[in-house]
């Protein structure tokens, strides 16, 4: 899966968010990840790179060669997704989604640029803006900015990146077909919330986890058939949707390519916007990435040999937005009253999973739960 997230971490790094979050809507981009941590494998040795290696589930360097020697063959530069290093000519304070050059195609290794004293507080300006300027706290490590002030005395390297997501259906939902109708709430009780509707031929499939809870996955190509969601819904009504979350697998994620088939369905879809931030400093290291944000035990030598540089804070900022035909919903929609079809019927009413994936890979490029749309 080169240049992807390969599942195992797609599922861990969703799950590692998933229990602090307290069931909350939750959107994550395993992709974004891991396509910056692969950046920062580039200057890692020894153990951090062994980390890096191990929990990513690749080689970076190798990836970034074979690409190299396509896109010369091509003729074409490098481009990997992912911010931050302090990559050469980029500004922190004005980020561009997931463009840093890796420039590959003429060297080994990426021409790094250290630090600049004033990183840390363009990198806080940054965050701010991103947030709207209304809120200092970051979403997922429960951790605010209280540090900001002081990171022009101790900033070594911040990993930023931020990626949005809103892509147009193969099929789209008819604006005239939403309803205003019942999402069930895990606490208990429901909500009146626009539910898209449409007739149409799907991936579908039931699985069983390993503790026998049924679920079954309902799958919508994008325009183009290169990306599809896969919206993941747990069979019984009353089963709490965090117990999936905890016995979901990259074998059984992987299981769905071949356990799916295409079905005409009667389809209903809540709209859906959710945007997380998170801090991944204290994430990570519980999933097997600790030397590099070390100061005694991080190893970039890659980067420079005589600063002794750590990763202070990485920070992911991951947004999507699914409505009837992938753009920005219109303001109303008119209310109807659909025909009761023949058809088998998938309703998420009620909180479910979903991962955004490419096709051809398997690579996951978000994952997350709705919980209330």
């Amino acid at each position: 899966q080169r240049g992807g997230a390969p599942r195992p971490f797609a599922v861990s790094l969703f799950q590692t968010l998933a229990g602090p979050e307290n069931g909350s809507n939750l959107v994550v981009s395993p992709w974004s990840v891991s396509a910056s941590l692969g950046l920062l494998q580039l200057g890692a040795r020894a153990n951090t790179l062994a980390q890096l290696e191990g929990t990513l589930g690749y080689n970076a360097k190798a990836d970034v060669h074979a690409v190299a020697a396509e896109r010369r063959a091509a003729g074409g530069g490098v481009r990997s997704p992912g911010d931050g290093l302090g990559q050469r000519q980029r500004d922190p304070s004005q980020p561009q989604p997931s463009q840093a050059q890796s420039g590959a195609g003429q060297n080994s290794t990426p021409d790094f640029q250290i630090s600049s004293p004033d990183l840390g507080k363009r990198v806080n300006e940054w965050w701010h803006l991103q947030a709207g300027g209304s809120s200092g706290e970051l979403s997922g490590s429960g951790e605010a900015q209280v540090e900001a002030p002081r990171w022009d005395q101790r900033l070594q390297m911040a990993l930023v990146d931020t990626v949005a997501f809103r892509g147009l259906w193969q099929k789209q939902f008819q604006f005239t077909s939403t309803q205003n109708l019942p999402f069930a709430l895990p606490e208990g009780g429901a909500i009146k919330v626009p539910m898209m509707y449409q007739a149409t031929e799907v991936g579908f499939g039931q699985f069983r986890t390993a503790a026998e809870q049924r679920y079954t996955v309902l799958e919508l190509p994008f325009l183009g058939r290169t990306l599809s969601l896969q919206v993941v819904l747990p069979s019984e009504r009353k089963a709490p949707l965090a117990s999936l979350e905890a016995q979901l697998t990259a074998g059984q994620v992987a299981s769905w390519e071949s356990g799916l088939r295409r079905t005409k369905m009667d389809v209903f879809l809540p709209r859906f916007k959710i945007q997380n931030k998170f801090n991944l400093r204290s994430v990570l290291p519980a999933m097997g990435i600790s030397d590099a944000f070390n100061p005694t035990t991080a190893d970039f030598s890659g980067i420079s040999a005589e600063e002794k540089l750590y990763v202070s804070d990485a920070f992911h900022d991951a947004r999507i937005e699914v409505t009837e035909d992938g753009t920005k919903a219109a303001a109303a929609t008119s209310m109807v009253l659909l025909k009761r079809s023949r058809a088998p019927l998938f309703k998420a009413d009620r909180p479910f999973l979903f991962l955004l994936r490419h096709t051809s890979t398997g690579s996951v490029l978000f994952l997350g739960r709705v919980t209330n749309p």
